[in-house]
């Protein structure tokens, strides 16, 4: 007699319960994996913000502060560093390109970004990928500005629409540039990245705007926009800079070097080494929600032995027949786990199910609104691990119902009574 046949007749005549194990199963796998997925790719994001970009160098501070104000635009610079350091820096002989960085400005909410049209062509992100423009091209006029794919979308601009700059950035915003406004010239593709919530424009442009500024405010003898542009002198400052190497052998070598200029105290980091660092300080709620996540699997499970404890005595005159029919008692307890088999495989493939389904209506609703791409995940080596545990645990714990039908039924024979 098959045992599995006899296993699955078993199970559907308890089809409810057994479904409703099922379910919440399922959705303990779907958010197991979901979270394993999410926090993977967001690991995976955050580390490939900025690639291809061997060293960050700004005022002398720390590496993580220089990291999150000249990538994540988070916080502010404690001092900037001067601009004939940058020029220094760019003219040394291991340094292939640099892309100067000016930070201090705003327009509703989003950092603007000064810099120079080498910024489209060296910044990368992910798996080595260039910016790329949706619409438009690259700031030529002074007053040209390009728009991060969010801001264009959040705000609504498109190509040719005058917009006005703002003074300061986060709680320090101040008044309006609103004497000389920016021309949308291009809009970028997204990326996942910050670059989506920022806005670029040239130095020069940076210089015009502030021409006629002093202390933060302001002069009353104001510049308009064509005198500024034509007076907007060369850059003093900068807030940091982003080098590339010709050879990246030379990177540690030209990281002491920078460090120890005599013009002025700068620090130049890795900013790979700087984002898992980073990383390091945040995982802490990522390991976190996986736990929680691995416990409601487990949850689900236990819920599944409390269904196959609650059968028992029910099933004691269906076992003692099946014993009258010549299977033996070490049979009784393979019964219990072929059904705990069919219902951890059966929650297994209706949970990735749903976590494609989910996945295939959610991911561009994530990517639109945090940023995060999630791909259709194959599964790695890791979740493999997650579903063989869930396996051998359900396994194991069908072995206690099986268990204690096996020694009732060496005791019962047919004397159970319904």
């Amino acid at each position: 007699m098959n045992l599995l046949h006899l296993a699955i007749q078993s199970a559907w005549s308890r089809k409810t319960n057994l479904i409703l194990a099922i379910l919440s199963i399922a959705i303990s796998v779907t958010l197991l994996l979901g979270v394993d997925l999410v926090r993977k790719e967001t690991k995976n994001q955050f580390l490939n913000t900025i690639s291809h970009t061997d060293l960050i160098v700004g005022a002398r501070s720390g590496p993580v502060n220089l990291l999150l104000y000249s990538v994540f635009h988070i916080g502010a610079a404690t001092n900037n560093m001067r601009f004939d350091s940058y020029q220094i820096i760019r003219e040394l002989p291991q340094v292939a390109w640099t892309v100067p960085i000016s930070l201090g400005d705003s327009h509703k909410g989003y950092r603007v970004i000064g810099t120079e049209p080498d910024f489209f062509q060296y910044v990368q992100y992910g798996d080595a990928q260039n910016l790329r423009f949706e619409q438009g091209r690259a700031f030529k006029q002074l007053y040209d500005v390009v728009l991060g794919a969010e801001v264009a979308r959040k705000l609504g601009y498109k190509l040719g629409d005058q917009i006005v700059l703002s003074h300061g950035i986060g709680l320090q915003v101040g008044p309006d540039h609103g004497d000389k406004p920016f021309t949308i010239s291009g809009i970028l593709a997204p990326t996942g990245t910050p670059v989506d919530r920022s806005l670029q424009v040239s130095l020069r442009a940076i210089e015009a705007i502030h021409i006629d500024w002093q202390g933060g405010r302001q002069s009353p003898l104001k510049i308009n926009a064509q005198l500024a542009q034509k007076l907007a002198p060369k850059p003093k400052q900068i807030t940091a800079v982003l080098v590339g190497l010709k050879n990246p052998v030379h990177t540690f070598k030209l990281q002491r070097q920078i460090n120890q200029l005599p013009q002025e105290p700068l620090l130049a980091i890795l900013p790979g080494a700087t984002l898992a660092q980073l990383w390091k300080t945040i995982g802490l709620f990522e390991k976190v929600l996986l736990s929680v996540s691995a416990l409601v699997l487990v949850a689900g499970l236990i819920g599944m032995l409390i269904t196959l404890m609650s059968t028992l005595n029910e099933r004691r005159h269906e076992i003692a027949v099946l014993r009258a029919l010549g299977i033996h008692a070490a049979d009784i307890l393979k019964l219990f786990v072929f059904e705990a088999l069919l219902i951890i495989v059966s929650s297994l493939v209706l949970g990735l199910a749903l976590l494609y389904g989910l996945l295939m209506v959610f991911a561009p609703i994530s990517a639109d609104l945090f940023g995060i791409l999630l791909p259709l995940p194959t599964l790695d080596s890791e979740q493999l691990m997650f579903i063989g545990l869930a396996i051998g645990i359900a396994i194991l714990m069908s072995l206690i119902p099986g268990l204690l039908a096996y020694r009732k039924s060496l005791q019962d024979g047919l004397s159970v009574r319904q």
